[in-house]
Formats: structure tokens, C-alpha cells, sequence
């Protein structure tokens, strides 16, 4: 035997999309209204899509009047997810547009001559240290190369 059709009527709608306003799961309308959560998504489609929609209106809008009333946290929630603002640190390398680090090999040319064997040490320990702080960089007499591979001219 055949269920019996779901009727929609005017009362049915309005319940609907009330209750997506509400944030309400689907399932739950469908146990509500008494149907199958399948026939309340065919069926009353457009209902439960308005009512998120004018629910989501709906608090934007107090949100932005928060925002606009002075409430701080209002704000920066706004200009977060809706101007699409974000918390970084400034970069640590040079600006982007020129020739960047992570991109172009620095080359540092020591006085490695004999003459002044002390100046040399000094010259590579703040090479060593510079260096250090840029991401992926490893020593060139370590082995490694940039990803921590061994280098295969080394194991030879």
C-alpha cells in the first residue's frame, strides 16, 4: 500500500522556513512537519533555503549595527570575515616584487685568502647565524641540501 501523499499548504511553508531560520536541522523539521527529510528537501526546497537566508540577514544586520555602535569585537569580527582582513606578522625577508630570498640564492663572498684567518671565522659565524633564520636554508658544508637531502657530491 502506497504512503499518502504530503500535502504543502500555506501554514506548512511558513513552518518550514521558520524553523531553517532557526538553525534547526533538517531531519528534525522533517520529523516536525511529518515527513521524510528526502520529500522536505524536494518538496519545500525554496523554504528552507529563505529561511536560512533571512536569518543570516537578519544577524549581519545587528552585527553591523554592533560594528557601528562602537562595539569592537563587532568590528573586527566584520572586517575579518567580511573584509577579509587577517593577523600576520610582517615578513621577515625583503618585499615581495624584487628579487626575494626564498626564490633567488643569496651569495656571500668571504675573504677566504690566509691572511686573516680570524676575520674569516667571524665573517662565516654571522653568515651561519643570518642565514639560519631563513626557512629551508642548511649550511652549504653540511651535506644537505636545501630540502635535507643528503647531496650525493658529499657521499661520494
Amino acid at each position: 500500500m502506497a504512503r499518502k501523499r504530503f500535502a504543502v499548504d500555506e501554514a506548512t511553508s511558513e513552518k518550514v522556513r521558520y524553523l531553517a531560520g532557526l538553525g534547526v536541522a533538517q531531519d528534525d523539521i522533517a520529523r516536525i512537519i511529518g515527513c521524510a527529510p528526502k520529500t522536505l528537501r524536494k518538496r519545500l526546497r525554496s523554504e528552507l533555503d529563505r529561511g536560512v537566508a533571512e536569518a543570516n540577514a537578519t544577524v549581519s544586520g545587528h552585527l553591523l549595527a554592533a560594528a557601528k555602535a562602537g562595539n569592537v569585537t563587532a568590528q573586527i569580527f566584520w572586517l575579518k570575515t567580511r573584509a577579509h582582513w587577517r593577523e600576520k606578522t610582517a615578513p621577515d625577508g625583503p618585499v615581495s616584487g624584487g628579487d626575494a630570498w626564498p626564490t633567488s640564492p643569496a651569495v656571500l663572498v668571504l675573504p677566504d685568502n690566509s691572511r686573516d684567518p680570524e676575520l674569516t671565522q667571524v665573517l662565516r659565524d654571522a653568515q651561519e647565524k643570518y642565514f639560519a633564520r631563513k626557512p629551508g636554508w642548511q649550511p652549504r658544508n653540511s651535506g644537505l641540501d636545501r630540502r635535507g637531502d643528503r647531496c650525493r657530491s658529499k657521499l661520494l
